[in-house]
C-alpha cells in the first residue's frame, strides 16, 4: 500500500481566539475533501494574552492531527514563521494566516501545482477587501522601490501564503538572521516557482495585529535584509551635493576676484547649513540601520524559545 504525502498546514497565531472556530472548520473540510493526501495543521501560538492557545490545546485533544508550538512570549510573525518551519514534518508546507483573509480553499489547487513539480506555488492577491486605500497605495510603492532595489526578483502583490516543497523548507531553516523578511527570503531561495491569483477576503473576525508603525519597520527591513542601495544612494547623494558645493565655492572665489566681496545674507547661508546637515543625519541614519543590524546579529541570541510543543499524532 503506497504511503499518502503529509501536508502540514503552518498557522502563526496572535490573539486570534475570535477566528480559531471558523478557520478550524474550514480545515477539517479542506482536510476531509482532500483524503489524497495526510494533513498536519500546526500552530505556533506567539505569545497570545487571550485563550488563543486555550482553544488550540482543546482542539489537538480531539483531533490527532492539530500539533501546535508555544513560544515563551510574542517574538513576531516573522519570526513565529521560521519556528513553525522548524517543527514541521510534511512533504510539503502551505503557510496561511488565521484571519481567513485566505482561503483555505485555494490549497488544493496548489498541491496541485506541487505534484506538477513546482517548488514553491504562492498566491497573488487580484483584490485586497478590507484594506484602506492608504495601505493598498503604501503597499504597491514597497513593491516597486523593493523590486527596483534588489537583484533578485521579488514577487509582487504576494504575502505568506504559499505552498512551499520540503526543500524549500529546508533551505529556509538555514536563514538564522534575526532582522528577518520572509518575501525576500522566498525569492532569495529561488527553485521552482508558480503564481495563483485570488481575491483576498476580509477579516473573518477579530482586528489586524498590523498598524502603520509595524508595515513600516517591516518594509525598512525587507529593504535593509536584501540590498545595500540606500547605502549607494547617500553615497551618490553625498558626492553630489559636495560637487556642488565645491561649484559654488568657484563661483565665489571668481565672484570676489572680479567685483570685489559682499556680505553674504544670513538666511541663505541658514538654508544651505540646515540643508547640508539634514543630509549628514540622514546618511548617518541609513548607516545606523545597517550597523545596528550587524550589532543584533553578532550577539546571536536564538530566535525564539519555545515553552511548549506538541507533535501531531501525540496523546497529550
Amino acid at each position: 500500500m503506497t504511503k499518502l504525502k503529509t501536508i502540514s498546514i503552518l498557522i502563526p497565531a496572535y490573539n486570534e481566539e475570535e477566528v480559531l472556530q471558523h478557520l478550524y472548520e474550514r480545515l477539517v473540510k479542506l482536510a476531509g475533501d482532500t483524503s489524497d493526501y495526510n494533513f498536519e495543521f500546526l500552530f505556533v501560538n506567539d505569545g497570545s494574552r487571550d485563550r488563543t492557545l486555550e482553544i488550540i490545546k482543546s482542539y489537538a485533544e480531539k483531533d490527532s492531527r492539530i500539533a501546535y508550538v508555544n513560544l515563551s512570549r510574542n517574538f513576531g510573525k516573522e519570526t513565529a514563521m521560521i519556528a513553525g518551519l522548524d517543527h514541521v514534518t510534511g512533504d510539503a508546507t502551505v503557510i496561511i494566516d488565521a484571519d481567513l483573509q485566505d482561503p483555505p480553499e485555494l490549497i488544493p489547487k496548489m498541491i496541485k501545482y506541487w505534484e506538477e513539480g513546482y517548488d514553491d506555488v504562492y498566491a497573488r492577491r487580484k483584490s485586497r477587501a478590507g484594506e484602506s486605500w492608504l495601505k493598498k497605495i503604501t503597499s504597491e510603492t514597497y513593491y516597486k522601490v523593493l523590486q527596483k532595489s534588489t537583484s533578485i526578483p521579488i514577487q509582487k502583490d504576494t504575502g505568506d501564503f504559499r505552498l512551499l516543497d520540503k526543500r524549500c523548507v529546508e533551505a529556509l531553516r538555514l536563514f538564522r538572521e534575526s532582522q528577518r523578511n520572509a518575501k525576500g527570503m522566498f525569492s532569495w531561495i529561488g527553485y521552482k516557482k508558480k503564481e495563483i491569483m485570488y481575491d483576498r477576503d476580509p477579516r473573518a473576525a477579530g482586528e489586524t495585529k498590523w498598524n502603520y508603525a509595524k508595515l513600516t519597520n517591516l518594509a525598512i527591513d525587507g529593504i535593509t535584509s536584501f540590498t545595500t542601495a540606500p547605502l549607494r544612494i547617500s553615497t551618490v547623494f553625498g558626492g553630489l551635493v559636495s560637487f556642488a558645493a565645491f561649484i559654488y565655492i568657484i563661483y565665489l572665489v571668481v565672484r570676489t576676484l572680479l567685483y570685489g566681496s559682499d556680505l553674504a545674507g544670513y538666511p541663505s547661508m541658514m538654508a544651505v547649513i540646515l540643508f547640508l546637515g539634514g543630509i549628514q543625519l540622514l546618511s548617518l541614519g541609513i548607516i545606523g540601520e545597517y550597523v545596528g543590524r550587524i550589532f543584533n546579529e553578532t550577539k546571536q541570541r536564538p530566535l525564539y524559545l519555545v515553552e511548549e510543543y506538541k507533535k501531531s499524532g501525540d496523546k497529550k
